[in-house]
């Protein structure tokens, strides 16, 4: 299925192609803090359709995840696995999708704080 979603004020915007059936609400120190509901989906299948200069980027511990956000709004619609090596993955802010029910999803928790 195809899902279309943006940051708050739609400057960045994005579609992703999967099957939704569960998220990670991962502990570690910002995912707590933004509160996100991640799907997990192979990074090619997430396009950007808008971002132009509004899009930034976050790093912090060893670096392998990129925590992007939205410079007007400060939305943060998906994160990017950039660690060298293995396939990349793109970690969507299922908050940011349009039409999606977070509470009928399942729900799994990650010990990023231990990652």
């Amino acid at each position: 299925m195809l899902y279309k979603g943006s940051c708050h004020c739609g400057k960045v915007a994005f579609e992703v192609e999967g099957e939704l059936g569960g998220v990670i609400r991962c502990n570690c120190s910002i995912c707590a803090r933004k509160a996100a509901l991640l799907w997990a989906v192979p990074h090619d299948k997430l396009t950007l359709i808008a971002w132009g200069d509004d899009l930034g980027r976050y790093t912090f511990g060893d670096a392998k995840i990129a925590h992007r956000f939205c410079r007007s709004c400060g939305l943060h619609p998906f994160a990017e696995d950039v660690s060298a090596g293995a396939e990349h993955s793109a970690y969507i802010n299922i908050n940011c999708i349009d039409d999606v029910d977070p509470s009928t999803l399942s729900i799994f928790d990650f010990d990023g704080r231990s990652a």
